[in-house]
């Protein structure tokens, strides 16, 4: 697995990934939020225009074979230190994607001088948030299409 800054040939590959991760998220939210949080098929232009205006990066699982690879997850900052986006295919959760993404992020946000990442966590990720140092501020109410989610604001300084 290798992490590379994110590449507008990516686009397509990340809205899948985004909408396979929210999709297995199905214990922790009704069919009706998944369907608000991710429609199907993805809409790869909003994604386009999402990722242009941020700091990406993604973990491409590469195939001894020679085949392309795969895109196993991403992550995206903002300038201000702003996580707003972590998700990871379902087949390759559990495997240390997350890390490897997170580490990538703490690593430019260190290298700008940042000294706090936060980030709304979804319930499904809290329990990664936290087990990579965030603590959280509050649980709140959020909404999606119209459709009302709890996720959870979380810090971590650096």
């Amino acid at each position: 697995m290798q992490v590379h800054p994110y590449r507008a040939d990516d686009t397509a590959s990340i809205a899948r990934v985004f909408t396979d991760s929210v999709r297995s998220a199905a214990k922790d939210y009704s069919r009706e939020q998944i369907a608000a949080w991710a429609p199907h098929p993805p809409d790869v232009e909003h994604w386009r225009a999402r990722l242009a205006a941020r700091i990406g990066f993604v973990v491409e699982v590469e195939f001894p074979e020679g085949d392309a690879g795969e895109v196993a997850g991403f992550v995206t900052l903002e300038p201000d230190g702003h996580l707003d986006d972590l998700y990871v295919a379902t087949r390759f959760q559990r495997r240390g994607v997350a890390a490897m993404l997170y580490a990538r992020v703490e690593q430019e946000a260190r290298a700008r001088n940042l000294t706090r990442i936060f980030t709304e966590a979804s319930i499904t990720a809290q329990p990664f948030f936290e087990w990579v140092g965030f603590s959280v501020i509050a649980a709140q109410t959020a909404k999606v299409r119209g459709i009302s989610f709890t996720n959870y604001r979380m810090e971590r300084f650096l």
